[in-house]
């Protein structure tokens, strides 16, 4: 009975967390990758991407609840979301046709166009604020669990309950369902195959005739939606702050990185990993390890909650010190 409530802790606190985690992880460093591996620059402004578009979430939930509109069980926010990503989508476009598009004709070299997103960061980051404040949000309604603890002890009868989510859950569905479309898309339909064939070999493209204006837009398109989609299910799972979606982007290059840059499976296993990482350096054992017999004084946790971002920070310099190009081998499809 002892072990079934270590593992049932184990799931609630390590293992659900972490996969949540995870997934929002993944979807932002598929973004992330598909603008390297196409565009071929490291775009910072991504977390902001996120965080706008979030912000737009936001205030289309509050219009259709001051409507009266919502999804019963499930956030409104998942209503609002698609509007959401078209409204984020015209100022992503709009932002590469006035800021990246001359570097892009200048071939300029990559550095160029990563300070370039800086300060598009920077500008973005501000909108947000200016669009929805620096204040905590919470924006999650419809119902709060798919399995409670009292549910899960009566069901069970173990000491140890296990709670899930219905963000948790709707992460995880959510991103399931993106990444076989993506997948899918690249693979399958003529549209992903010119974007993957623009990412190998540029000149090339042209030359079968390719509009690589095209490829350009459809790779801001389906970054911004997997950022609108990743930061909204973030904000779902724990709550909105602009300066949140800024912390969140080291991760997110940690979870790119260790995948591969330009490598979408690696970015897809870069963010568990980095995920769950994190969760298990900084979650105190102690009570996992007081159902197997093992008795402690101390919180048998190796980091503080607070350095969360310096476990991304030292899987980033490892990756990069002993395997720069990521776990799956960075531009390739």
């Amino acid at each position: 009975m002892d072990i079934l409530n270590a593992l049932v802790a184990l799931l609630n606190f390590v293992v659900i967390p972490a996969a949540a985690y995870g997934a929002q992880l993944a979807l932002g460093a598929l973004g992330v990758t598909l603008i390297y591996g196409i565009l071929r620059f490291s775009n910072f402004a991504h977390g902001d991407t996120m965080a706008f578009g979030t912000a737009l979430v936001i205030l289309v939930t509050w219009g259709l609840q001051a409507l009266g509109i919502s999804l019963g069980p499930l956030p409104t926010a998942l209503l609002a979301l698609p509007l959401s990503i078209a409204l984020c989508c015209l100022l992503v476009l709009g932002t590469d046709r006035a800021v990246y598009r001359f570097y892009r004709r200048q071939r300029s070299a990559p550095i160029i166009l990563v300070m370039a997103s800086v300060g598009v960061m920077f500008i973005m980051n501000g909108l947000t604020r200016l669009v929805i404040g620096v204040d905590e949000i919470r924006f999650d309604d419809g119902a709060r669990f798919l399995i409670s603890v009292q549910d899960f002890r009566a069901w069970t009868g173990l000491t140890e309950g296990l709670s899930l989510r219905l963000s948790q859950g709707l992460t995880l569905g959510i991103t399931a369902l993106a990444c076989w479309a993506l997948f899918r898309f690249l693979s399958r339909s003529k549209s992903g195959k010119a974007m993957r064939a623009y990412a190998d070999n540029e000149d090339l493209a042209l030359l079968s005739g390719i509009d690589p204006e095209r490829v350009v837009r459809l790779t801001w398109i389906i970054a911004t939606a997997l950022a609108v989609t990743a930061g909204t299910l973030y904000g779902l799972d724990k709550s909105f702050k602009v300066f949140n979606y800024f912390q969140i982007l080291l991760p997110i290059f940690a979870a790119s990185i260790v995948g591969g840059l330009g490598n979408p499976l690696g970015a897809v296993a870069g963010g568990f990993i980095v995920a769950f990482s994190e969760v298990a350096v900084t979650y105190p054992w102690k009570k996992v390890a007081g159902y197997l017999g093992v008795q402690s004084d101390g919180l048998l946790q190796l980091l503080s909650t607070e350095y969360k971002f310096a476990v991304s920070f030292v899987i980033l310099i490892v990756v990069l010190l002993f395997r720069p190009t990521g776990l799956f081998r960075g531009k390739s499809y």
